[in-house]
């Protein structure tokens, strides 16, 4: 058997911004003395002179970074998510979204598989916080490939983007040359019993989940939603009309995530039976990251057990 490739989103935006420093001369990076794990000091290593350490002061961090956008550059600030969206919520919300102010706020070690740092350190409700700011787009890559696509794509576009990023190491989906349009979901696998969307991470747990279900006739498509905001409502809906049945899932709070905004899409829309799966309105705790997801009901069996009971309200 061929051994599955894999990369964490964070490592794969650290190259991706050391490949953007010599591209564009436009590009500052900034972190919160968290470089060495965000991987931001990719860029700091190619091009110092325009990396900035601002220390644990992400609010600080942020509303300096507005300043530069300002000032006509385009900046990537760096933080875990957790600190990054919560310490840090004010001045994006004021000093950059706002204003429109062409930030990047990249935000790591997102979700529960953070692991041993526990519930303090896990962002379960980071996507909520900037899914609701009017003028952020979300971005929540699911492997190393489309994280350097939408890490180039937040690059060209002219406003404030979010990047939820990951720690833990998970497969590589996609082939490196494929082609996508951010805005748009993307077909993993196409099933027609039920179909799954996912983001982040959990793409690949909703694979592993579907390849369980199809030894028992079960067939699932998978979507990722790599854009939270602006959702691809045309692709929800009519996936979900196609397949009968749907299901969201995400290393996040089912409240304010994605199991959120395509509820809100299939409010009204569709009578299908659906349902949200992630983290159920509770903290996270310390653990590895994969007794985490498993206590959670993330990994695949739980997933897999969820889809059929969805399956059977059709």
């Amino acid at each position: 058997m061929t051994e599955i490739k894999k990369i964490a989103t964070r490592d794969a935006y650290g190259k991706a911004l050391a490949e953007l420093a010599g591209e564009n001369k436009n590009i500052v990076v900034m972190d919160a003395d968290l470089s060495q794990s965000t991987k931001s000091v990719e860029f700091a290593k190619v091009c110092p002179e325009r990396f900035i350490n601002a220390g644990i002061a992400e609010a600080n961090m942020v509303t300096v970074a507005a300043g530069m956008a300002a000032m006509g550059k385009t900046v990537f600030a760096s933080s875990f998510a957790v600190f990054a969206t919560g310490r840090a919520f004010e001045p994006i919300r004021n000093s950059i979204c706002y204003p429109r102010l062409n930030v990047k706020i990249a935000g790591s070690h997102a979700g529960i598989t953070v692991g041993e740092d526990g519930g303090s350190h896990q962002a379960i409700v980071d996507i909520a916080l900037m899914r609701a700011l009017p003028n952020m787009t979300v971005f929540v890559p699911s492997d190393a490939v489309s994280t350097r696509w939408l890490v180039r794509a937040a690059a060209e576009y002219d406003g404030p983007v979010y990047l939820r990023l990951g720690r833990m190491a998970c497969p590589v989906l996609y082939e490196a040359n494929r082609e996508f349009k951010w805005g748009k979901g993307e077909i993993i696998r196409m099933g027609k019993d039920i179909v799954v969307f996912a983001c982040g991470m959990m793409v690949s747990v909703a694979l592993e989940a579907a390849e369980l279900l199809a030894t028992e006739g079960i067939s699932v498509a998978v979507a990722d939603i790599h854009t939270i905001k602006p959702l691809d409502t045309e692709f929800i809906l009519e996936m979900t009309k196609r397949c009968g049945a749907a299901m969201t899932l995400e290393e996040h709070n089912i409240i304010g995530g994605l199991g959120s905004a395509v509820a809100e899409t299939l409010a009204g829309a569709s009578g299908a039976p659906f349902i949200r799966w992630g983290i159920e309105d509770r903290f996270g705790q310390s653990g590895s990251p994969g007794a985490l997801l498993k206590h959670y009901g993330l990994d695949a069996e739980t997933v897999a057990t969820k889809i059929k009971q969805v399956i059977a309200r059709k």
